[in-house]
């Protein structure tokens, strides 16, 4: 008697503890499958608008209007700087997709995004329908939130058995991080320089005719 009370006793325990297992097996597998959201989704955008910037696709400039563009925010010589920034944004979209090589594909857009919304969208509202760095702010959350996370799953690091070395990351993370200030300071010069050389403003000809 007393056996078979010990066994009721263990028997609903167990049931229990395979429970919690299964729940935990379900949660996990939901949050690869989120990561894979957000991967397909951030990445594979970033690739697209890469693209459009190295090879033209997409209806894109290609590497001729990149360039031009580039210069025109003060990054010169403008191929260097072009390639570097079309090959972050493609680059970094791509290993972001794939999940290959976490997480230099987050920190490339990282990096791709901080430069946008100091050069592109800097000193206009937050919002996107202002101009503002609505969206490079939604990418850098993502990017960092999945640094943080890992790629999951349903990744190449994964199926490969893939893992950075951390010395390495961060050696990538300086070196990143020390380009974007290079390329901050640099193009920020020309435009003080084209400041202080621009021409006093003429008289127009309606100026010119009123004063007749």
């Amino acid at each position: 008697m007393k056996l078979m009370l010990e066994k009721q006793n263990v028997l609903p325990m167990r049931k229990g503890k395979i429970t919690l297992i299964g729940r935990s097996e379900a949660t996990t597998t939901m949050q690869d499958v989120g990561l894979l959201l957000l991967r397909l989704v951030i990445g594979g955008l970033l690739a697209g608008h890469g693209s459009q910037k190295l090879f033209g696709w997409f209806e894109g400039p290609g590497m001729k209007g990149t360039k031009g563009m580039v210069e025109s925010m003060g990054f010169k010589p403008g191929a260097p700087w072009a390639a570097a920034a079309s090959a972050s944004e493609f680059g970094g979209g791509v290993l972001t997709t794939t999940g290959f090589l976490h997480p230099l594909g987050p920190l490339g857009t990282i990096g791709a995004m901080l430069i946008a919304a100091i050069k592109v969208h800097g000193g206009k509202p937050i919002w996107a329908a202002k101009g503002g760095a609505e969206l490079p702010a939604i990418n850098i959350a993502t990017a960092l939130s999945l640094i943080l996370m890992g790629a999951g799953r349903f990744s190449l690091d994964n199926l490969f058995g893939i893992r950075l070395p951390r010395p390495l990351v961060i050696t990538v993370a300086v070196i990143e991080a020390a380009l974007i200030v290079l390329g901050l300071i640099q193009s920020a010069a020309p435009a003080t320089e084209e400041t202080e050389e621009r021409p006093a403003p003429t008289t127009s000809v309606s100026e010119s005719k009123a004063g007749v």
